[in-house]
């Protein structure tokens, strides 16, 4: 906080000053009457004792009343201007007193006029308050409801980060599983492609065997025919050579006959087959 400045110093200073010495102003005003009444005493005694001081030293004149004859009495002459002058001043100070009663009027109208403005502010003030409490009450209310939602809320997000970590675990052993499962499957077509590749090997080479046990056995009738057209040209003598040629062939030409029967019967079934399974 900012120190005042030498002018709101020099002011405060002033308040405390005069609040200082008008706690006594009353006190003071009494004994300035009390010293005003004592004056008008002293000056009475003092005008009496010498009224007294004068019928002694004329004790020819008479001390007792006379009406209409005020001035031959000093006594009573003093004593009427002791009077006069108490009532002078008393009316000086019932004129003051009507004054201060005046004032005191006018300010009690003002202080009244204050209080009713008073009032009606505090009554202002007091709906403004029971206004503003019932919308801290209500203000209240809501925050304990939005605590409350907000606590519900923490609870959800909390289950449901548990649910998305126990899903990301089981999306990572899914994921898991689809790697080995992708391996396998790579594995897998790699033996079934290796598989078909054998599978076409062998039918290549049954295809290249059934080729050539077919040219073989077309080579054999050929040379059969031939043979046979040979022994009709050449006559009777000539007509058991084939026969001995058969024979000396060893077994050519029932082997011949052997793989003709085995090759029509045998890799023709085969290839039949192979021709049924076209992809294996």
């Amino acid at each position: 906080m900012a120190e005042p400045s030498w002018q709101e110093l020099l002011r405060l200073r002033l308040v405390e000053r005069n609040a200082k010495q008008s706690a006594f102003a009353s006190i003071i005003e009494q004994y300035r009457r009390l010293a005003q009444q004592t004056k008008l005493l002293k000056e009475r005694n003092a005008s009496l004792l010498k009224a007294v001081g004068s019928v002694r030293a004329n004790p020819s004149a008479s001390s007792s009343f006379v009406p209409g004859t005020s001035e031959d009495n000093p006594v009573r002459a003093a004593y009427m201007t002791s009077l006069e002058s108490q009532i002078s001043s008393l009316r000086d100070e019932l004129a003051t007193v009507y004054k201060t009663q005046g004032q005191n009027a006018q300010r009690l109208l003002a202080m009244n006029e204050t209080l009713r403005e008073k009032e009606e502010l505090s009554r202002v003030e007091s709906d403004h308050l029971r206004k503003a409490r019932d919308e801290v009450a209500h203000l209240r209310r809501k925050v304990e409801q939005h605590n409350e939602l907000m606590a519900e809320k923490d609870r959800t997000a909390q289950i449901l980060h548990d649910e998305i970590n126990t899903l990301q675990l089981e999306l990572g052993q899914i994921e898991e599983r689809n790697q080995i499962l992708t391996k396998d499957n790579a594995k897998l077509l790699q033996r079934w492609l290796d598989d078909k590749q054998a599978q076409a090997n062998k039918m290549n080479e049954a295809n290249n065997f059934y080729e050539d046990m077919r040219s073989r056995h077309q080579a054999v009738l050929n040379w059969r025919e031939g043979g046979s057209g040979g022994g009709s040209e050449q006559g009777g003598k000539d007509a058991p050579q084939p026969s001995t040629q058969s024979s000396m062939s060893g077994n050519g030409t029932r082997e011949g006959e052997g793989l003709g029967l085995t090759t029509m019967d045998g890799p023709e079934s085969q290839a039949e087959t192979l021709d049924q399974t076209p992809n294996g």
